[in-house]
């Protein structure tokens, strides 16, 4: 397979995507608007988040065969981080997956101080503390309404910069699957959580859910070849 040419044309649908979703935020300000609407916040939200997991892929993809040099341990960070002013004050993109938690401690401490639950067939004047909730009416929003988008424009910010920069971020990953490696019990060692990756559908409606999905396979492929 010609991975150079494959990594190429990925990147280059990315790459348009996410300045389709960048053209969108700013909505003719020529600057990343801080504030939006609600439905376009979750337009946009709701698209990005494929996008993300597609660039991750593809990373992951432009990562094959690269071997780089250990390098000395350091906290690794947590979502989208800021550098220090020495640095330029870049932002990191997040190179793994998030992974699914899945817990029942907030279920048995909430069954640990439940209350017993008492039926009542019909309303009756004599027990008026357990008398049926009205349901409130819902607020009707307004059309002004609008919610802080700041982290989404960081988000976006963080996952243009990646595909500006893929070599890099290459190297990050390799250096990121190198420490590791080298922990006696790490919680993952793949960047990629099990199962579909975030932001999946299973009918591919839009051409993000095409590339996603061709991103996934591809850089399972790689991931595969770099650990046989």
């Amino acid at each position: 397979m010609d991975w150079a040419n494959t990594v190429e044309k990925n990147q280059a649908a990315l790459t348009r995507i996410v300045a389709m979703l960048i053209a969108m935020v700013e909505m003719g300000t020529g600057s990343m608007a801080a504030i939006l609407p609600p439905s376009l916040y979750r337009e946009v939200s709701r698209m990005l988040l494929p996008v993300e997991s597609a660039v991750r892929r593809l990373i992951a993809m432009a990562a094959r065969g690269l071997k780089v040099k250990p390098a000395p341990p350091r906290p690794m960070p947590k979502g989208i981080a800021f550098a220090t002013k020495s640095c330029g004050g870049q932002i990191a993109f997040q190179l793994f997956d998030t992974r699914q938690r899945f817990s029942l401690s907030s279920r048995s401490r909430a069954a640990a101080t439940a209350n017993p639950r008492i039926h009542f067939f019909a309303d009756s004047p004599l027990v008026p503390l357990f008398q049926p909730r009205r349901p409130a009416e819902s607020p009707v929003p307004e059309p002004d309404d609008t919610i802080d988008a700041t982290r989404l424009g960081r988000r976006l910010a963080a996952v243009k910069m990646a595909l500006e920069n893929l070599p890099q971020q290459a190297r990050r990953l390799a250096r990121w699957k190198a420490r590791r490696g080298r922990m006696q019990k790490p919680t993952f060692l793949s960047p990629f959580r099990p199962g579909p990756p975030p932001g999946h559908r299973k009918e591919a409606i839009e051409e993000i859910d095409f590339v996603l999905r061709q991103c996934h396979g591809l850089a399972r492929d790689a991931l595969h070849e770099d650990t046989s």
